[in-house]
């Protein structure tokens, strides 16, 4: 039998309510969370995460699931609905937490709050690993598809304003365009993606015919297999530093589970 790989437990849910919703775009909804379980909590580095856990289907009580060394499971075995984000905007003023989310129909947290109702409990841990900015970088890249827009957001409120930045983001439809915070040094690209091609497929031809330069650090973000073609022609390809580059996977095409943006 093999041996259960055991992994460090995550932070504790938090028990927050949702507030209200706010629509940002066609594609793009601000979810409003609150209540006493935010008091105490870190919103970390820019581009960090937090998992919001939804309640069981049919139940009104949230129930918190155990971790059992390698993941979260309710009393019966089951798993539970566990949907990672960009923490937004955390007011601990008012014990308030954004969360944006991209609307797809199969989404599972789309889903869920097209019956939720305000003071509808979810659970909220975190924050995870977030972008450490390097002080001493004058030029900054960032890349991503719509599910990276939160972070990208928060990224470009972070860069200093002395530097120049750079944003290519692919989107699926031209209405999944959503205004930037405004960053004196910044160039935005929306590469909109044809019908037929694979998520982050146009994303990945993007990167490879971009010049980059040697002092510029990059952030990429978006569908996890196009984050391996650009992880492999990074490193691999260019032979890019390791460190001049942060490259992470949200979401996986076609499978439902732990991802960012749903």
């Amino acid at each position: 039998m093999p041996l259960l790989r055991v992994r460090r437990e995550p932070p504790t849910f938090r028990r927050v309510s949702l507030r209200r919703t706010t629509s940002l775009s066609p594609h793009l909804l601000r979810v409003t969370l609150g209540g006493d379980g935010l008091r105490g909590y870190e919103p970390g580095p820019p581009a960090a995460s937090v998992r919001m856990l939804l309640p069981r289907l049919g139940d009104p009580n949230l129930a918190i699931p155990t971790w059992n060394g390698n993941e979260y499971l309710h009393d019966d075995g089951a798993r539970p609905t566990i949907r990672t984000y960009t923490p937004r905007h955390v007011d601990l003023s008012r014990d308030e937490l954004d969360i944006d989310v991209v609307l797809h129909a199969t989404g599972a947290v789309p889903i869920w709050l097209g019956s939720a109702e305000a003071g509808t409990e979810v659970g909220i841990a975190g924050p995870g690993r977030g972008y450490e900015i390097d002080d001493t970088a004058t030029s900054f890249v960032l890349v991503g598809d719509e599910s990276a827009i939160p972070a990208i957001s928060q990224l470009l409120e972070h860069l200093p304003q002395t530097v120049q930045v750079r944003v290519l983001v692919e989107i699926a439809n031209a209405d999944a365009r959503h205004e930037l915070p405004r960053h004196p040094g910044c160039t935005v690209r929306w590469i909109d993606r044809p019908d037929e091609a694979a998520p982050g497929s146009t994303l990945v031809t993007a990167v490879e015919g971009l010049a980059i330069p040697d002092e510029a650090r990059l952030w990429v973000a978006g569908e996890a297999a196009s984050m391996q073609r650009i992880r492999r022609h990074l490193f691999e390809e260019r032979a890019m530093p390791r460190a001049q580059a942060v490259v992470r996977g949200y979401w996986k095409s076609g499978k439902a589970g732990d991802v960012s943006g749903d």
